[in-house]
């Protein structure tokens, strides 16, 4: 009497060894073909915008549980605009590229860096947070999963660049009492722009952080060599008019500063121009280079 019972219970197609109950066994069964039959039959762009919204659902409740975070950034940007701005009403309208040394125009010039910057800073640090959960383990995790690849990286970055949209408008709008013109529908394609170069800043700064491994302080120390010299080539805190011309030529072949240009027309009411055209453009490149980039290592650390 016992040989049938212990044969059903530790035969090899018992549903207890699969941690099913073996009257659901089927019904699991079923689904799971039923959920594979549909990852099959979705288009790989559809497979690509729902992996990646499900990578930024993840990412973005984290913020949310912790708004304080999301509060305590705006303080760095809203320094700059309160002691760096005033230095530059006239710097700026003093010959130095600007368009006037009042207020508001000074505004005008220095709000869409800033914007860039904290943007900048935000993208950057993608590799950080990844970092931290290759050390914990959770990051193999994900990789076990069918997410695409490209998806992880993209969910990654636009989860940076989410807060960054709000606390940008929130910048834009705190200025209007002090003269800043905001253009709505120009912010908006400004933020837009943005994003598409977040999303290859963001790819670039997780390859780094993959390439570091548990070598967190090579992240950093790279990380913050290169992103200093970019912001100050571009531009984006002073006029590069009154440089030299060494760094004047050097500024020309940063992306960053065709982004800062683009930022400042699109701020200023203007969408026809070489600014904005340019702006797409390095916006564009650094997203496919910085894809590509973190794709390949994402598949060399599987």
């Amino acid at each position: 009497m016992a040989g049938p019972t212990t044969g059903q219970t530790t035969g090899p197609r018992s549903g207890t060894n699969l941690g099913l109950d073996t009257r659901t066994a089927p019904q699991a069964t079923a689904r799971q073909a039923t959920d594979r039959r549909s990852d099959v039959g979705r288009s790989g762009a559809a497979k690509f915008l729902g992996d990646t919204w499900a990578v930024f659902t993840r990412e973005i409740l984290l913020v949310l549980r912790d708004p304080f975070t999301l509060i305590f950034s705006l303080l760095q940007p809203l320094i700059f605009l309160g002691l760096f701005g005033p230095l530059l009403t006239g710097a700026v309208g003093g010959g130095m590229g600007g368009p006037g040394g009042s207020t508001a125009a000074t505004l005008q010039w220095f709000v869409p860096g800033v914007i860039v910057m904290i943007s900048l800073f935000g993208t950057s640090m993608t590799g950080s947070n990844l970092l931290y959960e290759m050390m914990t383990g959770s990051y193999e995790r994900v990789l076990a999963t069918p997410l695409d690849r490209s998806a992880i990286l993209v969910g990654r970055a636009l989860k940076e660049f989410a807060p960054l949209v709000v606390q940008g408008l929130l910048i834009a709008l705190v200025c209007i009492p002090f003269g800043f013109t905001f253009y709505p529908l120009h912010a908006i394609a400004g933020l837009a722009l943005l994003g598409l170069f977040g999303i290859g800043v963001g790819a670039l700064s997780c390859a780094l952080a993959l390439a570091a491994k548990n070598r967190e302080w090579l992240f950093w120390g790279v990380q913050q060599s290169l992103l200093f010299p970019l912001l100050i080539l571009s531009g984006m805190m002073l006029p590069l008019e009154a440089g030299p011309s060494w760094m004047q030529t050097a500024a020309k072949f940063n992306p960053l500063t065709y982004m800062v240009d683009a930022e400042r027309a699109l701020f200023g009411g203007t969408f026809a121009s070489t600014e904005v055209l340019w702006g797409v453009v390095a916006a564009a490149v650094t997203c496919a280079v910085g894809l590509w980039v973190g794709i390949r290592r994402t598949r060399k650390s599987v």
